[in-house]
């Protein structure tokens, strides 16, 4: 049996599992039933029969392909992308039996509510069997794997932190977050936390860090959702204050969080608030995809309270567009493919990457 496979006793054989599981054991033998599945249960399901290929991560990491008739482990879960795929689990659940969209490439499963022309290699049709039973006899959740999803009562060590924004999908908010790691660690800032706080989470975006230095990284699953979406979801708050609570307890030099998906999307306002009340002097960098995208962010943290260090993406993509970001909004801008920051806050000094 493979890493990116789990073996389901009352199957008798092995099952794919998508990434979104990665905290479950390899070694967990555990029957399914029939029943509905929520956002995160741990949930069995089948490609159809006439289903086209497609590819997922799997808990190793590596893109696995699933084809006609395999059968994997997933999670219901909420996407909201801006460039890709909007989905919901329904408020009953899935449905044994029923149809249903790979959301995600980590395995987020639910209804299709919407999708760009772009390509999608992970979109695809499946059918729900049922959910894997845990020893107690009750729906297994990868909240019950996830070592950030109780609060912890040791103290804020005061490690500085760094957050990085993005007006939408695939505005180099990683490309900025690598740029400004590499320069933490340039400055004499070994010890490096990264967390990839909101949006839909993947090992390869948190493994990016890690190759680049960062000594840790975190993302939701840490603290027990698939993703943090939909929007405006209820009780998201208290899940960001516990996970704040872990990693600001950690020991570090300095933390760096990426926010996923865009600034309206992901409740990324809600957990920008909840760090404020802890880190109001927090430094932040925002990848703009033109500079009218970052003047409404500018606007938006405005009125947050909160500062812009600079402004990074593609609204630095020519001079044009950099001398218009800041005139406009009145902050620095640079493009950080080659790796060079400068900002007016201390801590960040310019440097080469």
């Amino acid at each position: 049996m493979t890493k990116d496979r789990v073996f389901v006793k009352s199957l008798g054989r092995d099952v794919k599992c998508a990434s979104v599981l990665r905290l479950l054991p390899s070694s967990t033998y555990i029957n399914w039933r029939p029943a509905p599945a929520f956002e995160g249960d741990v949930s069995l399901f089948e490609m159809v029969p006439d289903a086209h290929p497609i590819v997922v991560e799997s808990v190793t990491g590596r893109f696995m392909t699933l084809v006609s008739d395999d059968l994997f482990l997933a999670t219901p879960g909420f996407r909201e992308s801006t460039r890709w795929v909007v989905g919901h689990v329904p408020a009953a659940g899935l449905q044994p039996g029923a149809e249903y969209w790979v959301l995600a490439d980590s395995g987020l499963v639910g209804e299709l509510d919407g999708a760009s022309v772009l390509p999608k290699t992970h979109l695809g049709r499946t059918r729900f069997l049922g959910v894997l039973i845990g020893p107690d006899d009750r729906p297994l959740n990868l909240n019950a794997f996830a070592p950030l999803a109780v609060a912890t009562s040791a103290p804020d060590r005061g490690a500085s932190v760094t957050v990085i924004i993005g007006t939408s999908a695939e505005v180099g908010k990683t490309t900025a977050g690598l740029a400004v790691l590499q320069t933490l660690l340039s400055r004499g800032r070994g010890d490096v936390i990264a967390l990839k706080a909101t949006g839909t989470a993947s090992i390869q975006e948190t493994a990016r860090y890690a190759d680049y230095g960062a000594r840790q990284t975190f993302d939701c699953i840490d603290f027990g959702l698939p993703t943090t979406y939909p929007s405006g979801r209820d009780g998201i708050a208290p899940i960001f204050e516990v996970a704040l609570s872990h990693i600001l307890s950690l020991q570090s030099d300095a933390i760096l969080i990426e926010c996923g998906g865009d600034l309206f999307g992901a409740n990324v306002p809600i957990f920008l608030e909840s760090l404020k009340r802890r880190r109001p002097e927090m430094r932040i960098v925002v990848a703009a995809s033109d500079a009218a995208a970052a003047l409404g962010s500018k606007s938006v943290l405005d009125s947050m309270g909160l500062e812009i260090d600079f402004f990074t993406g593609p609204c630095t993509d020519t001079p044009t567009l950099l001398a218009r970001t800041e005139r406009l909004c009145g902050r620095p801008a640079m493009n950080l493919m080659g790796g060079h920051i400068r900002t007016a806050k201390p801590g960040l000094e310019a440097s080469s990457a």
